[in-house]
């Protein structure tokens, strides 16, 4: 393998340091534009700024998330001698709390769970899914599809929440204590309360989700009785989702699905003035979290695996390291102009392939075998040349599938989290978690935001006489980008976990991280913190107030059409050393932190 200097990203603390959102420009763009139309401008979060997270080094068990307090509440169970799926549990009932625009109960995840004691791979799935009185016109009105935010805000595009049911489902499988316990610490800091840190405070004050304002529960939790952003330093206390906590800890999942929190769930969405839901207790009853099959390809010396559909992530991201496993990446350094243009083209063709056939397999027939075989990903790759950017990519047609689809991009916002989890046993969580939209829905119910995952379907059903895989069905799941990742070395052992927010974005994020993490000897912590470059199969975005900006002049003349912006991701990752201990990452973009235990 190849080394080279160490990359040492630097960022204009002037450019980035909370820097407002603008969120006219936003609204503007959203009220004038068909849904399908606005995928390249909104992103789920603004920039907060950049801190300095520290790495750690570890014997064994660790815990990445993107919050301190939730950290820590993780670690404390595996100190209690709990497994990477009961510190799960309490990360994010401590998440709910503490991360309240980006996921929560009120959402839904998707968890990989490496069993080391059975060297079995497990892939858990709890996204959301669409009520059953829900039709393909679910976002339509007055006969035409709605805007985006219209649909984004209020109760309809609220889907039956699947994170408890999921997080239950792993922990009876292989957690060792006591659900009741993994609660502990989110009830006890609800009751007392956390500090508000510029994250969020930014993030209220953005004005990001045109709701955060429309709701009284909302208005009343998020901002002071003058209607300002909480400040930072404000102790938020949430007895209301103690209370709602304490109930789910003594009585299980089925308090959140059943009884008087799910009827005052399912009341909130349906009661909404100005754009009610069809949120059922039917449904609410009726959610089972799943356990599906992982993809897992080889890549170099490594096994790649990834979350099947629903998600996208899975197959999107495997299809980008795959179409570059024959470049000669090693002598690439990641802030190249050689990098990062063979990394867009295989972006462009891998998401071109994403728009037309991935959506919930449940429901739709997804080739992933196809898509993913070697011949077809070989036929593809010859397609990215070094000289010239190839512009917007068509989807490919694997061997021995007729499927009959149109191309669909459908907006994906979320405000998602991504944790990390490694206990004393070597078992490990790589869950990514998500209420979409920064503060979701904006409704709230029992303490925590809901969420508008509904809005990841594709508006309309059909496109010049052609079905749209991602459209809106009964009972089915929306098309994500999450992306948990795991990757193991040729002996079967677990090697690293990664996984990040961003919306579709994400797909670029964990790509561009396994890229470099799979062909460099870059530290972890400084592989997360690279420039980020983004294709989705449009324009070429940079990442602004970065080195990457320098690639702009150079990328353009081989045929880009390029937008600098932010691009806030948060990576969150571990990775075994050559001496057999861990390195984490944590994403300076946002407020994480990890622990050791």
């Amino acid at each position: 393998m190849i080394k080279y200097s160490r990359l040492k990203p630097t960022f204009s603390s002037k450019k980035r340091l909370f820097k407002p959102f603008f969120a006219a420009l936003v609204v503007s763009a959203l009220g004038s534009s068909p849904v399908f139309a606005v995928e390249e401008d909104l992103a789920p979060e603004s920039a907060t700024g950049i801190s300095k997270n520290a790495s750690v080094i570890s014997e064994g068990a660790l815990v990445v998330t993107a919050h301190p307090l939730a950290t820590a509440a993780g670690q404390q169970i595996l100190r209690n001698g709990g497994t990477a799926a009961d510190a799960a549990v309490a990360i994010q009932a401590m998440l709910t709390l503490v991360e309240p625009q980006s996921s929560g109960i009120g959402g839904g995840a998707f968890m990989l769970y490496w069993d080391q004691q059975h060297k079995q791979l497990h892939a858990y799935d709890g996204r959301e899914t669409a009520p059953a009185l829900a039709g393909e016109k679910l976002f339509y009105r007055d006969g035409k599809p709605m805007k985006w935010h219209d649909a984004m805000v209020g109760g309809r595009s609220v889907g039956t929440p699947g994170v408890l049911k999921m997080l239950e489902l792993s922990h009876s499988r292989h957690g060792n204590q006591s659900w009741k316990s993994l609660f502990s610490s989110a009830i006890q800091q609800s009751k007392e309360g956390f500090t508000v840190g510029p994250r969020l405070h930014q993030l209220i004050a953005s004005n990001i989700n045109p709701g955060l304002k429309r709701y009284p529960e909302a208005l009343n939790y998020f901002f002071t009785g003058e209607e300002e952003p909480l400040p930072i330093g404000f102790n938020r206390t949430n007895p209301e989702l103690a209370q709602s906590l304490t109930l789910i800890a003594e009585k299980g999942a089925s308090a959140f699905y059943q009884g008087p929190l799910a009827r005052k769930i399912t009341e909130k969405v349906q009661q909404i003035s100005d754009n009610p839901g069809l949120l059922s207790m039917n449904d609410m009853a009726a959610y089972a979290a799943k356990e599906r099959s992982p993809i897992c390809l080889p890549y170099l010396s490594y096994k790649v695996c990834g979350f099947p559909p629903p998600t996208s992530g899975g197959v999107t991201v495997l299809q980008i390291l795959k179409l570059l496993e024959n470049q000669p990446l090693a002598d690439m350094p990641p802030s190249s102009l050689e990098f990062n243009h063979v990394f867009t083209q295989a972006s462009r063709l891998a998401f071109a392939d994403r728009g037309r056939y991935l959506a919930d397999a449940d429901f739709v027939d997804v080739p992933v075998n196809a898509l993913l075989s070697q011949p077809y990903l070989d036929q593809r790759a010859q397609l990215i040349s070094a000289e010239q950017d190839m512009g917007k990519a068509a989807a490919g047609e694997p061997e021995k599938i007729n499927l009959s689809r149109a191309d669909d991009q459908s907006p994906e916002r979320p405000s998602t989290s991504h944790f990390v989890v490694r206990d004393q046993w070597g078992n490990a969580v790589s869950m990514t978690t998500s209420i979409e939209m920064a503060f979701g829905s904006t409704v709230m119910a029992g303490g925590f935001l809901l969420n508008n995952q509904l809005t990841d379907f594709s508006f309309v059903a059909e496109k010049d006489g052609q079905l749209v895989a991602n459209r809106v069905q009964p009972g089915k799941r929306p098309r994500s980008s999450m992306s948990p990742f795991m990757v193991f070395d040729k002996n079967g052992e677990l090697y690293a976990a990664i996984g990040s927010p961003g919306g579709s974005r994400i797909i670029n994020y964990v790509a561009q991280s396994l890229l470099v993490m799979l062909n460099t000897d870059i530290p972890l912590q400084e592989v997360v913190n690279l420039p980020h470059v983004s294709n989705r199969n449009s324009l070429t975005e940079l990442e602004q107030g970065t080195p990457a900006e320098q690639l702009q002049e150079q990328m353009e003349k081989l045929g880009h059409k390029i937008k600098v912006r932010d691009l806030n991701s948060g990576l969150h990752g571990f990775r075994r050393l050559n001496d057999g201990r861990w390195e984490s990452g944590v994403d300076n973009r946002r407020e994480g932190e990890a622990l050791s235990q």
